[in-house]
């Protein structure tokens, strides 16, 4: 935060100063007690399991300068205490009232599949003409949003945020504290159909990013989805697509791979640029469209955006590709859904390599009743491809291997339900020339063993 005292965040959040100075400068927020850097207000949130405001002395102790409290109605404390209603309703007050001081637009960005790398991508694409200010980490959150914008300084030209959901009405909520520029939206797929019952329901709360889009606002869409692709933006805001098709406002063209690398030309109007991206995958040409849109949107030449696209090769967890005693290794083990587990395979078929390849599987999360079947449906989608193994994790990744085993008697697949039983499979199983592809929900903590793999380069 720049230029925030405690009076304003007393003025932001309605709340009454117990004690301490409101002149005090805060320039950051913190919601762990343990870490505070600089002058740090520290918010106690009341958890399902724990409430944070047991650990304001320890965050006092480490530096906080000062903290709110829902639960004192009178302190004695050099440190100020500011006495809010609700700790969680104020932090998101305090992100409102800091985004009003700020003047760069903000791009948000949604969807069920890609977020994090549309997000990524389309900052690369947008440092071509600006500082660019973008979500840290999966800071997406009603909690994390206003960190986020906290953090936006005076040298940032323009600002990328993500803007997540997983139940009904919480992009409202998220969407209106950011007060967006451009809204983009990836995809309507499957994932939080546990929360929100239907793909229907999830489409319908997606849109919903638009109660944040400010007044003349630009809605980006995908237009290869099927569900987005007639989807016009509501009244007062302009509608985009991007994409491959003729619907499209900026759309690839001549698309191929070249060893797994994606090569297609950009094409908006009259304009053509050749774009070769640093990340494999098909599935990211549709991520870099949406990238160069936004950058072309900004004023960004898409000559510039696409040289810059180029660059970007990914970012821990996702998609990272490396070799390492002669095995290549794909991490993408940051999140999972039936999409980009198929795409992850894709990739691994990609890769020209001289052993064999073997897809290293892990349950995907928050599918709802209908889990059991979306499971099913990517083992059969590797049924037909070219994969020699696939080792599974997890009780709902056997429906993997039946997908697989009722479809195709040539892959061998092998089930395992402890981590320590799957690495003791791979360590006896792996040999030079070997492609694997690791992929999973967060929740199933694959990326212990893909990093245990990719340690050993650097021993």
């Amino acid at each position: 935060m720049e230029g925030i005292t405690v009076r304003d965040i007393v003025e932001a959040t309605g709340g009454k100063l117990l004690c301490g100075s409101p002149e005090l400068s805060l320039d950051h927020i913190s919601i762990d007690s343990r870490t505070m850097k600089g002058s740090a207000l520290f918010v106690p949130l009341i958890g399902e399991k724990v409430d944070a405001h047991r650990f304001i002395g320890q965050a006092v102790e480490n530096g906080a300068a000062a903290v709110l409290t829902s639960e004192h109605d009178n302190a004695d404390s050099a440190c100020p205490y500011i006495r809010v209603a609700d700790t969680k309703k104020a932090l998101q007050d305090i992100g409102r009232y800091y985004r009003k001081r700020l003047s760069l637009p903000l791009i948000g960005v949604t969807g069920s599949v890609g977020k994090t790398t549309t997000r990524e991508m389309i900052a690369a694409a947008l440092s071509a003409g600006y500082q660019v200010y973008k979500t840290p980490g999966n800071h997406n959150s009603q909690v994390g949003v206003p960190i986020t914008l906290s953090e936006i300084t005076k040298d940032d030209g323009i600002g990328v945020i993500e803007l997540g959901m997983s139940e009904p009405g919480e992009l409202t909520v998220i969407a209106q504290i950011a007060r967006i520029d451009m809204a983009v939206v990836t995809n309507i797929g499957v994932t939080h159909i546990e929360q929100l019952g239907s793909r229907e329901n999830i489409y319908r709360e997606k849109l919903t990013i638009q109660d944040g889009l400010k007044p003349g606002g630009t809605l980006l869409l995908n237009g290869d989805d099927d569900m987005l692709m007639n989807t016009r933006a509501r009244d007062g805001f302009r509608t985009l697509y991007y994409g491959t098709g003729e619907n499209c406002d900026y759309r690839a063209e001549d698309i191929c791979l070249k060893n797994g690398f994606p090569h297609f030309t950009a094409v908006h109007g009259a304009e053509r640029v050749q774009v070769e991206l640093g990340i494999m995958g098909m599935h990211n040409v549709l991520n870099a469209m949406a990238a160069l849109a936004c950058a072309c949107e900004y004023g960004v030449p898409m000559e510039h955006a696409a040289a810059a696209l180029g660059r970007f090769n990914g970012f821990k967890n996702r998609q990272q590709i490396d070799t390492v005693n002669g095995i290549t290794i794909i991490d993408d083990t940051y999140n999972a859904s039936p999409v980009s587990m198929k795409a992850g395979i894709d990739v691994l078929l990609s890769i020209e390599n001289k052993g064999r390849k073997i897809a290293v599987l892990a349950d995907m999360k928050e599918l709802g009743d209908n889990a059991p079947q979306f499971h099913y449906e990517v083992g059969e989608y590797i049924s037909g491809k070219k994969v020699d193994a696939v080792a599974l994790l997890g009780s709902l990744a056997e429906y993997i291997g039946d997908g697989i085993t009722q479809n195709n008697s040539v892959i061998k697949v092998f089930r395992f339900m402890e981590k320590e039983e799957l690495k003791g499979y791979l360590d006896s199983e792996l040999k030079s020339g070997d492609a694997v592809l690791f992929k999973g929900s967060n929740s199933m903590n694959l990326g212990e063993i893909s990093s245990f793999y990719l340690k050993k380069k650097s021993e």
